[in-house]
């Protein structure tokens, strides 16, 4: 009897919240959980949509087909007597991926809270181009704006023609050449730089100005007052910003898609580890393995995820005095 009392007591007290609460707990269980539990067990099998009849367990193979030329394997059996070949571009796909991160998030950033300080000035107009400022982040995850990127980097393009009116001559063809095409996706990415900028804005806009007053009184140079000042009160908004950016560039997939011509540019120059993952999944139907190359990218992102916030007690200043 008491438990059901107690159990009446509950719903009395907390039925009204868990009623508003359903649809959102509905949505996360099962658009949410659900899906990640089963593609976790998916990537232990060989699982093809088109032949959902045929799926095996296959044990860890599946991430054997990943790291295996890592270790000069080329082929190898699984558990069901099924020989699977390891995956020769997989490690082209880390390195493109990799590549794209370490170079495009460091340079968005320093654009940013370049341009954040500069809008931080007291200037005629201001709000007008903080507005500008910000429409590439808003267009530039849209297949529109891929489009409009490659067009403008192919041979024919807009940019070899102003590049050939001021005297430049053999140009190639920024986006069909393996040594410019990731950059034309990394300055892509830069230039959505609004986001961060945004962010950075409000963090400057917390710094008193006294702390620039008091250096200049005491002599200090404009760079001295950027490193002294600026960098170690707005270490919080860097941290942030790094963080958000680096999940976003690990997860990037659209403009590979698009402008690499869907299938990884030319010599997989532009094989974004997203765009390696979908092909496996939807174009080759290897869904399994796509689904253990998920898990392998959350990892990634998870580990580097750590790193950041590890080392950030380094360099982050919470205005505490440690």
């Amino acid at each position: 009897m008491s438990k059901i009392s107690g159990v009446r007591k509950f719903v009395r007290l907390n039925g009204a919240a868990y009623m508003f609460l359903a649809p959102w707990l509905l949505g996360f269980f099962v658009l949410t959980v659900y899906p990640m539990v089963y593609s976790l067990w998916l990537g232990f099998t060989n699982y093809d949509f088109t032949q959902p009849d045929s799926t095996q367990w296959i044990g860890f193979a599946n991430y054997l087909k990943m790291f295996g030329p890592m270790f000069g394997l080329s082929e190898f059996t699984a558990s069901t007597g099924e020989v699977i070949r390891a995956d020769p571009y997989y490690l082209k796909s880390l390195s493109v991926t990799f590549t794209y991160v370490f170079v495009s998030v460091p340079l968005k950033l320093i654009f940013a809270l370049a341009v954040a300080m500069l809008m931080n000035q007291k200037l005629r107009g201001v709000s007008f181009y903080r507005a500008v400022y910000y429409i590439p982040t808003l267009l530039g995850g849209s297949v529109a704006i891929a489009v409009l990127w490659r067009k403008l980097f192919e041979k024919e393009g807009l940019v070899n023609a102003v590049l050939g009116a001021i005297g430049f001559t053999d140009l190639p063809g920024w986006i069909t050449n393996p040594k410019y095409a990731l950059g034309t996706l990394i300055l892509l990415t830069v230039w959505q730089f609004g986001s961060s900028m945004i962010i950075f804005l409000a963090g400057l806009k917390q710094i008193p100005e006294e702390y620039y007053e008091a250096a200049s009184v005491d002599g200090a140079s404009k760079a001295r007052q950027f490193f002294a000042i600026t960098i170690p009160l707005l270490s919080p908004v860097i941290l942030f910003n790094l963080v958000i950016q680096l999940i976003s560039a690990f997860q990037a997939f659209t403009q590979a898609y698009i402008i690499g011509g869907g299938k990884g540019g030319v010599l997989n120059s532009t094989l974004f580890y997203s765009l390696h993952l979908y092909l496996q999944g939807w174009t080759y139907h290897e869904m399994g393995y796509a689904s253990a190359m998920a898990w392998v990218l959350l990892l990634i992102i998870g580990v580097f995820t750590v790193i950041v916030f590890r080392t950030s007690d380094l360099w982050v200043s919470y205005g505490t005095g440690e």
